[in-house]
């Protein structure tokens, strides 16, 4: 299988440059496997897809504004994208420079304190951050959220609220996880109303998932390294789910891996600890019975994900519906509601 087999046609202006004035104004796709069906309509009407005993399982993870600005000692301008943060004053990053520092270069930040370059990591560089404060404390004071690549403005003021979703509590990601961004309280409390019952991982999401695939065979490409925490209050949680009939839905993409990568022959089992899966189609999704997920970038791996749950030529079918229909796409964008029924 190849990465061009996941391509489309997207017109740029369909790019969703900034949020709604409301989280949960979005259009919803629904999109019916088992019925080759689908329906365009709001995201405000999610309770109404899902059955008292229901499960949706949140990312909680909390963005970090994770973009610097900074100058090299011969006085050439760096930008800096924390790409993982892996000690109280270390990170791993993207720099964004002319011409790359060596080991031991020193950047400058705006409030006069130093990262020092320690060395390379694949594509990445190793920074140490010489402040008085830990670097989560200096991101706050200095940092802008790391909007992605595709939203071609400077992160504002809207952004420190709209780029995290409402229930984000652990800091630790550098970039959204998007799904969740359409929930607002009201909505949580229709959720609540109707019985659908909530549960949490925790996936901080690194920047390398917007790195394109620089392969076109897909056995040959290699995941990014991210963090992930599925605790054993969640496994009790599905297993009681399941148990009393009810279904499990992924919010978001994160949370599929998440879970798939903490089931073992069919079984979830608590896990804390990194993970490089990569689904793609002939790969079997286990884990959940639904998913809620934005547009993804075409020849992406995360529309890989997705093709995997309802198939390539589905989702590929979905997608060229919602270009005609005028969806927004990506993370500022519309949704859709995946139901992959039976095997």
């Amino acid at each position: 299988m190849k990465k061009s087999d996941f391509d489309f046609d997207l017109p740029p202006e369909l790019i969703a440059q900034a949020p709604l004035a409301e989280r949960s104004a979005s259009r919803l796709l629904l999109l019916d496997v088992a019925e080759d069906r689908r329906e365009d309509r709001m995201f405000r009407e999610l309770p109404g897809f899902l059955r008292p005993g229901d499960l949706l399982v949140f990312n909680d993870t909390r963005v970090l504004p994770a973009r610097l600005y900074g100058r090299k000692e011969s006085g050439g301008a760096v930008e800096i994208l924390i790409e993982r943060v892996t000690g109280a004053h270390e990170a791993t990053v993207q720099l964004g420079v002319s011409k790359k520092p060596k080991e031991g270069g020193r950047i400058e930040l705006a409030d006069g304190s130093h990262a020092v370059v320690l060395g390379r990591d694949e594509g990445f560089f190793r920074l140490r951050f010489e402040a008085p404060e830990s670097l989560e404390k200096l991101l706050l004071k200095l940092g802008e959220m790391p909007l992605p690549p595709y939203i071609e403005r400077h992160a504002d003021s809207t952004d420190m609220e709209r780029y995290q979703t409402v229930f984000a509590r652990e800091p630790g990601a550098v970039a959204a996880p998007t799904a969740g961004l359409h929930f607002d309280e009201p909505l949580l409390a229709q959720l609540r109303e109707r019985g659908v019952g909530f549960g949490y991982v925790t996936l901080h999401v690194g920047a390398g998932t917007f790195q394109p695939m620089r392969t076109e065979n897909l056995s040959e490409h290699h995941m990014h390294r991210e963090w992930l925490n599925v605790g054993a209050g969640l496994v009790e949680q599905i297993h009681r789910t399941r148990a009393a009939g009810g279904r499990v839905f992924a919010v978001g993409t994160t949370v599929v891996r998440a879970l798939e990568s903490a089931t073992v022959e069919g079984e979830l089992h608590p896990f804390a600890g990194e993970t490089q899966i990569f689904i793609f189609p002939g790969y079997r999704i286990t884990s959940i019975d639904g998913l809620i997920t934005n547009f993804h970038l075409p020849q992406s791996t995360l529309l890989m994900l997705v093709s995997a749950l309802a198939g390539r030529e589905f989702m590929l079918d979905a997608y060229r519906h919602a270009v005609e229909q005028r969806y927004r796409f990506f993370s500022y964008g519309d949704a859709m509601l995946i139901l992959p029924g039976d095997d």
